[in-house]
C-alpha cells in the first residue's frame, strides 16, 4: 500500500481541544485529499475550520506589516498546543454571498472584470438612436477612403459649421466671408457666401450650414492637396467632414460624413473613449444616469422598472456597444448587459465562436482565454446552468462555495491549504464526478484539500479519511478512525465505515403511503397547471395530498422555480392573499384542501451574533422569565429585560450583548473576536451573580441542547422545545450559538423544529429545501422519521432533494430534467420510487438502481 505520508510531508496536530475535541494528537498527509467526516455535531468544523484554518490564518498575518499585526491580540489562537507543517490557508465555506442586486456571478468570479477589458478593446460602438457603427478614423484614413474612388469622380469637401453660444447665423457667414470661403450649404442648397445673405434665417429653426472648404476630380497628383484640405476641413468642422461625391456618369451627388472624432458625424452623437469602467455599473461612465446602474426607481407602492435604460442599468451608448459571434450558421451580436443574461455554458459557448480581426486578437487572447477558463472550471463544477448576471445573494451556500472554488482553481496558487465545507451540498450526483475533478485539480496543484463532507461518494475518491464521533457535542471530539478508506471500513470503531461497508443502512420508511387513484388535476392533489416560469416548458404537476413528495433532477433542471416561485406564492395568494410574486402558470388547482403553507429553507435565521437557536424557537423568553422569579433576582428588582442581550440592562453594553466584537481587517476579511469586557458571556457582572441550580444565564447560553434536555427536564414547555431540536438531529448546538456561525443545513433543520413545536390542524402544507445539508447518514434517519411524523398526522410534505436514500424513501417522486437551464424544465416521470428508478430517461431513476 502507498505511504501517503512519505513523500509530501504532514500536517501534525498536538493537543487540540477547541470547542468538544478532546485534546486530539493526529497527523493528516499534505499535498492529498483529505475527507473529514463523523455525525452532526461530533467536531468536524472544530477540527477544520476553528483549529486549522484559524491557526493558518493567524500566522499568515504574522508575515504581514506592523500595521497588521496590531490586530493579532484581537485573533483567537485555537486551543491547540502546536501545530507544525501548516501551509497558508484559504477557508471556502457555505456563508451566503453579498445580498447587494450588484453583487452578482459575474463579478464574484472576477469573469466580468474581463467583460469590461474585453468590451473596452474591441467592442464596436454604435448610434444607440440609429444603430450606425461608431468608428474613429485619422486624416491619413480618411484621404485613403476617399482615393478608392474611381478616377474622374468629382467630390466636395464641405465642413459642418457650429455657432458659438450667442453668435446669430449672420456673423457665421461674416466669419466665413472674411477667411476667403466663396462657396457654402445651406440646408442642403450651394450657394456662393454673397449670396448668402439674401437667405432668410429663421429663429425658431435650427439651420444647417456647411462651407466648401475644396472642389476635386480624383486622379493621379490630388494626394498633397486633398491631404491639405482634409486638414482645413477638419479643423472648420470640429474633427467633421461631409464629403459629397459624384461618380462618373451620374448626376446624383452622394454624401458621407467623416471624422476623427469617436462619434457618428452623420448624426452629431459623440462617444467618449471606451474604457473598462465604461462598461460598469457601479461607475458613473457606465451607469444610467437616472437609476445609478440599479435598474429600478423608487415608487410609494412597487418598484418601477427604469424606462431610460429599461432595467439594464447602463447608459444607452454603452448598451450600443457590441461583440460579434460568428459561426457558420448565423451572426449575432451581443451588449454587455445580454451577455451577462446567458447561462454560464451558452456564454462559453458564445466566447468560443466570437470574431476578431488578427489585430484585435492579439490585443485580447489573453483576456478571451482567461474569460473561458473560468467559464470552464464553473461549468465542470456543475454550475453551468446558472446566469452571469444572478444575483450571488440568491445563490445557495452549496452554488457560492463552488464559485469560489472554481476561482480558486483558475488562480493556480500552489502550497496552500484549502478547507472545504461540504461543496457536494445542492449537486445531483451526476454531477459529483464533476466536482470530484475539480477537487483533484486543486491537489495536483501541489495542494492540501481538507474537505468536511458527508457524501459517500466523495469519501470513497478520497486519499485520507478522518471520522469523527461517536456521537454530537460532549459525546463527540474523538477520533474513531482514520486511513484510507479500507482502513475506514476494517476498522469497527468507526460509524462511517459500517455505512461504507454497506453494513448499515438509511432504512426504509415502515409503510409507504399510496397517492390517491385518480392522477392530478383531481381530489386529493394540488395541481400546478401551465408551469413556464424560467426554464419549465408549461408544465402541469401534481402533488399528493397527505404524502411525502421528493422533486429531484440535476441540478438547474427546474425543481427550485417549480416549488419556490410558483406553488408556494401560488398557494400563499390563494390562502393568505399575499403580493409575493407569483412565477408564470395558468392555474393553481386544489389549494382548498390545506389551511397553512410552511417554508423550511436554508436563509439565516439573524444576520447578528445576538439571533441564536434559543431565540429562535422561542425558549429563551421562558428561561427569563425564570431567573426573573428566582429569590436573589426578586430582591434586587431585576425585570426580564436584565436577562436579556437585546435591551440595556445587565447585557454588556461594550458588545451590546453580541459577545463579540467585529474587527476590520481591511486586507483580510472582517473577523469577530470575543468581547474583551465580557470575555464573549454577553452579560455585565451583576446578572451572572444571579443562577439557576448553580449556572447563570451565560453559562445556560452556553449548553448544547443535550445538556439543556437534562438541566430544564423539570420544566415541561422548556424540555418539550429542546426535544424537538434533538428530534431533528440538532442535540449538539448551544443554545445561545450565533446565527451567523449556523450552516444553511443548521439553518433549515432548526426551523423545523420551531415548526414542530407549534400546534398544526394536520392539513398543512410544508416544503423543505434540501433538509439533508449538513447530516451524517445516521442523521438522515433521525431526519426521515421527522418528516414520516408530519404525514402520518396527514400533512403533505415536499422536499426537493438530491438524497437517494431520501428519494427512495418517498410515497412519491417528481422526476425534472433531463439536463440544467435551456436543457431541462420537462417533467419526465411522477410516480413511486420503483416507477422513477425504471424510467430510462431519469438519470436520477439510474442512480436509484445503483
Amino acid at each position: 500500500m502507498k505511504n501517503i505520508f512519505s513523500s509530501s510531508g504532514v500536517i501534525r496536530i498536538k493537543g487540540a481541544r477547541q470547542h468538544n475535541l478532546k485534546n486530539l494528537d493526529l497527523s493528516i498527509p499534505k499535498n492529498q485529499l483529505v475527507v473529514i467526516t463523523g455525525p452532526s455535531g461530533s467536531g468536524k468544523s472544530s477540527l477544520a475550520f476553528d483549529t486549522l484554518f484559524a491557526e493558518g490564518q493567524r500566522r499568515y498575518v504574522e508575515t504581514l506589516s506592523a500595521y497588521a499585526r496590531q490586530f493579532l491580540d484581537r485573533l483567537q489562537r485555537p486551543d491547540v498546543d502546536f501545530i507544525e507543517g501548516l501551509s497558508p490557508a484559504i477557508a471556502i465555506g457555505q456563508h451566503m454571498a453579498s445580498p447587494s442586486a450588484r453583487s452578482t456571478v459575474a463579478t464574484t468570479t472576477e469573469i466580468y472584470d474581463y467583460l469590461r477589458l474585453l468590451f473596452a478593446s474591441v467592442g464596436v460602438a454604435h448610434d444607440p438612436k440609429s444603430g450606425e457603427v461608431i468608428q474613429r478614423q485619422s486624416l491619413q484614413q480618411i484621404a485613403d477612403e476617399i482615393l478608392k474612388f474611381p478616377t474622374g469622380t468629382r467630390m466636395m469637401l464641405l465642413s459642418p459649421l457650429a455657432r458659438a453660444e450667442g453668435e446669430s447665423y449672420e456673423e457665421v457667414l461674416d466669419r466665413v466671408r472674411r477667411e476667403g470661403f466663396v462657396r457654402m450649404r445651406i440646408d442642403g442648397t450651394i450657394v456662393s457666401t454673397e449670396e448668402a445673405d439674401t437667405f432668410s434665417f429663421s429663429k425658431k429653426k435650427v439651420h444647417q450650414l456647411e462651407v466648401v472648404v475644396d472642389r476635386l476630380i480624383v486622379g493621379e497628383g490630388i494626394g498633397q492637396r486633398l491631404h491639405d484640405s482634409l486638414g482645413t476641413a477638419l479643423r472648420w468642422g470640429k474633427n467633421r467632414i461631409l464629403n459629397l461625391t459624384q461618380c462618373p456618369g451620374s448626376d446624383l451627388w452622394e454624401e458621407r460624413y467623416f471624422s476623427t472624432d469617436f462619434c457618428n458625424p452623420k448624426t452629431g452623437f459623440t462617444m467618449p473613449p471606451l474604457i473598462p469602467k465604461s462598461f460598469s455599473f457601479n461607475s458613473l461612465l457606465g451607469a444610467c444616469p437616472h437609476c445609478q446602474g440599479g435598474g429600478l426607481l423608487p415608487h410609494p407602492s412597487k418598484t418601477l422598472i427604469c424606462p431610460v435604460c429599461q432595467g439594464k442599468r447602463f447608459r444607452p451608448e454603452i448598451i450600443a456597444v457590441t461583440i460579434v459571434e460568428q459561426t457558420e450558421q448565423y451572426r449575432r451580436e451581443w451588449n454587455i448587459h445580454d451577455f451577462c443574461q446567458l447561462s454560464l455554458t451558452q456564454a462559453k459557448k458564445v466566447c468560443e465562436h466570437i470574431f476578431f480581426s488578427e489585430s484585435e486578437y492579439l490585443v485580447v487572447q489573453e483576456v478571451i482565454q482567461e474569460i473561458l477558463k473560468r467559464l470552464h472550471f464553473l461549468e465542470e463544477v456543475g454550475l453551468g446552468y446558472i446566469t452571469l448576471h444572478r444575483e450571488s445573494g440568491t445563490l445557495s451556500g452549496g452554488e457560492t462555495q463552488r464559485l469560489r472554488l472554481a476561482t480558486q482553481v483558475g488562480s493556480a496558487l500552489s502550497g496552500v491549504l484549502y478547507v472545504l465545507d461540504e461543496p457536494s451540498i445542492g449537486l445531483h450526483p451526476r454531477d459529483h464526478t464533476r466536482l470530484l475533478k475539480t477537487l483533484y485539480d486543486l491537489r495536483n496543484l501541489g495542494n492540501s484539500v481538507i474537505v468536511v463532507e458527508h457524501d459517500e461518494e466523495t469519501m470513497r475518491a478520497a486519499d485520507y479519511i478522518i471520522d469523527m464521533g461517536p456521537g454530537a457535542g460532549l459525546e463527540g471530539g474523538e477520533i474513531m478512525a482514520a486511513g484510507t478508506l479500507e482502513q475506514i471500513i476494517a476498522n469497527p470503531r468507526s460509524l462511517s465505515g459500517r455505512y461504507l461497508s454497506g453494513a448499515l443502512r438509511i432504512g426504509a420508511p415502515a409503510k409507504r403511503c399510496s397517492a390517491p387513484p385518480l392522477l392530478a388535476p383531481h381530489p386529493g392533489w394540488i395541481t400546478v397547471v401551465g408551469a413556464c416560469e424560467n426554464n419549465l416548458k408549461n408544465l402541469t404537476v401534481g402533488f399528493p395530498i397527505g404524502l411525502v413528495t421528493s422533486v429531484t433532477g440535476v441540478s438547474g433542471s427546474g425543481k427550485s422555480t417549480l416549488v419556490n416561485k410558483i406553488l408556494y406564492p401560488a398557494v400563499m395568494k390563494q390562502l393568505h392573499h399575499s403580493k409575493i410574486a407569483v412565477g408564470k402558470h395558468d392555474t393553481l388547482l386544489g389549494c382548498e384542501q390545506i389551511d397553512k403553507i410552511i417554508v423550511v429553507d436554508q436563509s439565516p435565521i439573524g444576520k447578528t451574533p445576538r439571533s441564536n437557536p434559543a431565540t429562535y424557537i422561542e425558549i429563551f423568553g421562558l428561561i427569563r422569565d425564570l431567573f426573573t422569579n428566582l429569590p436573589a433576582a426578586k430582591v434586587r428588582g431585576y425585570r426580564p429585560g436584565y436577562f436579556s442581550c437585546n435591551v440595556k440592562g445587565g447585557r454588556c453594553e461594550h458588545c451590546r450583548g453580541e459577545g463579540m466584537r467585529r474587527i476590520e481587517m481591511h486586507f483580510l476579511a472582517d473577523v469577530f473576536v470575543p468581547c474583551d469586557v465580557c470575555e464573549g458571556r454577553r452579560f455585565q457582572r451583576e446578572a451572572l451573580e444571579i443562577t439557576f441550580k448553580g449556572r447563570s444565564i451565560a453559562d445556560v447560553l452556553e449548553m448544547n441542547v443535550e445538556e439543556a434536555l437534562s438541566f430544564f427536564r423539570a420544566i415541561p414547555v422548556i424540555h418539550r422545545k429542546l426535544a424537538r431540536l434533538h428530534e431533528v438531529g440538532l442535540g449538539y448546538l448551544k443554545l445561545g450559538q450565533s446565527a451567523t456561525t449556523l450552516s444553511g443545513g443548521e439553518a433549515q433543520r432548526l426551523k423545523l423544529a420551531a415548526e414542530l413545536g407549534k400546534r398544526e390542524t394536520g392539513k398543512t402544507l410544508y416544503l423543505l429545501d434540501e433538509p439533508t445539508t449538513g447530516l451524517h447518514a445516521s442523521d438522515i434517519q433521525k431526519l426521515l422519521e421527522v418528516l414520516f411524523q408530519l404525514r402520518d398526522r396527514g400533512n403533505t410534505v415536499i422536499v426537493i432533494e438530491h438524497h437517494i436514500a431520501v428519494i427512495q424513501s418517498a410515497d412519491w417522486v417528481i422526476d425534472l430534467g433531463p439536463e440544467g437551464g435551456d436543457g431541462g424544465g420537462e417533467l419526465l416521470i411522477a410516480g413511486t420510487p420503483e416507477a422513477v428508478a425504471a424510467c430510462s430517461r431519469s438519470v436520477t431513476g439510474k442512480y436509484m438502481t445503483h
